[in-house]
């Protein structure tokens, strides 16, 4: 279970306890367990900091603890604070990555199982798509992509599996593996009825809930060479 610290602090020297905090992650390179820290300063009051720090789990946090140089990191830390930090540690029982959600809608619900009335839920009307596989870099709108995975599911019986994903601000990246049986024409190749597979990763850009804008890298020439479209 994630494991979640928040510390309580006031303090009119940051930039002193900034550089403390740099000092310890150089420090513990290759055995601290922490995974992200975020600090927020009080808009109210300039010397009011939130230090949130997360963990795989409890245990691991107890492990970072336990690191001489936390130990020591924490009591120049204090010394800098008007007062005493004040703890509060918490077990994270719900986490919603909506963006990460969303994007994995669309791979699982529209591609996959070709629910094409969800895109007007998950795309933003003016959305526009980057394809190496098509010959324009830029295409607008979701009644475009709408007809893209029309044609796909066309041309092929296919599904996704997801590999991976990975959330930054607005973008979600997610690496997939696309297996499929060519069953339609596709790019002008008559059905074959082969078994075919290729990877790839899209990266979504999200704004007020829906995604404006997507770019697909993918493994396109395998495609075609396993379709006998392509010799190397």
């Amino acid at each position: 279970m994630t494991f979640v610290q928040i510390i309580d602090c006031k303090t009119g020297r940051f930039e002193d306890m900034n550089r403390l905090m740099d000092i310890w992650a150089e420090q513990t390179r290759g055995r601290r367990t922490a995974t992200h820290a975020m600090v927020g300063r009080d808009r109210s009051d300039d010397a009011h900091y939130i230090e949130i720090i997360e963990f795989p789990s409890y245990e691991d946090a107890m492990r970072n603890s336990n690191l001489p140089e936390t130990d020591r990191t924490f009591q120049e830390i204090v010394a800098l604070c008007d007062e005493m930090p004040v703890f509060t540690d918490l077990d994270v029982v719900r986490e919603d990555e909506l963006n990460k959600a969303a994007a994995r809608r669309f791979f699982e619900d529209v591609a996959g199982r070709g629910d094409l009335t969800a895109i007007d839920g998950l795309f933003a009307p003016g959305y526009r798509d980057h394809d190496i596989g098509k010959e324009r870099d830029t295409t607008v709108g979701s009644d475009v992509l709408r007809r893209d995975v029309a044609a796909w599911r066309h041309a092929f019986a296919f599904d996704f599996q997801l590999d991976s994903q990975l959330a930054e601000g607005d973008e979600v990246a997610t690496r997939w593996t696309w297996r499929g049986t060519h069953r339609g024409e596709f790019m002008g190749i008559p059905p074959t009825g082969r078994e075919c597979a290729m990877t790839g990763v899209t990266v979504f850009r999200f704004q007020d809930g829906l995604i404006q804008e997507g770019w697909w890298n993918y493994d396109i020439l395998r495609l075609l060479r396993q379709l006998d479209a392509v010799e190397m």
